[in-house]
């Protein structure tokens, strides 16, 4: 992780001037994250869909299984912003890394700090930038999927953006909660779906949930 970050460093020193977006040093993480998942010849990964995603901007609405999530999406190799805890932001070296990479914080339970997060992700998608969200919000023991919060939904429908349904599995068998317990074998597979447009006065409401059931249903899960 050190190594990492001073790369990181690196990459975003030279960068920067040219890339205010952070979209160089965001592949760079893409590729690190998708070689440090394949160093484990027992850790097989398939991303499937790559193709289904718009170039531009979107919402990605991925469910939430553990902190290896994030690590599991950089394989979709495309320049995104995703929202995160406030508390991860402050952690040394990945907390860093996440202000050089201008991702979007929030702290959960505040209006004013979801209010902000919203503001933020409207600012990237304006720019041409997508931005990947975890409607569940957080993440849970056991296979049931939580509610999914409107945020992402309003953003899509307010911005006139593609939603992207990414469906993760075998990241909770990876690493339980948040870790640092990783396990020795693991099947991870991350799948896009086709792109969801919203019709003019859609209810953003009536839309998470009838995804959320389109999640319970490929994932096989209980809602």
């Amino acid at each position: 992780m050190p190594l990492l970050f001073v790369v990181s460093a690196l990459v975003f020193v030279v960068s920067a001037p040219f890339d205010p977006d952070r979209r160089v040093l965001h592949a760079f993480v893409c590729r690190s994250c998708h070689a440090y998942l394949h160093l484990n010849p027992l850790w097989r990964v398939r991303v499937e869909g790559r193709e289904r995603i718009p170039r531009g901007p979107s919402v990605l609405v991925v469910n939430h299984q553990s902190l290896a999530d994030v690590a599991a999406c950089m394989g979709l190799h495309r320049p995104f912003k995703f929202v995160s805890k406030a508390s991860l932001f402050s952690l040394p070296l990945v907390g860093w890394s996440m202000r050089m990479l201008r991702y979007v914080r929030l702290e959960r339970g505040r209006p004013h700090s979801t209010r902000a997060m919203l503001e933020d992700c409207r600012r990237w998608l304006r720019r041409g930038m997508a931005v990947l969200m975890f409607p569940e919000g957080t993440y849970a023991p056991g296979e049931a999927l939580l509610h999914f919060k409107p945020g992402a939904f309003l953003l899509a429908r307010d911005e006139r953006v593609p939603l992207v349904p990414v469906l993760l599995t075998g990241t909770r068998d990876l690493v339980l909660g948040d870790g640092p317990w990783m396990a020795p074998r693991v099947d991870i597979r991350v799948r896009v779906l086709d792109p969801f447009d919203f019709p003019p006065g859609a209810d953003a409401m009536r839309v998470a949930a009838e995804m959320r059931e389109r999640f319970a249903r490929e994932l096989g899960r209980q809602i």
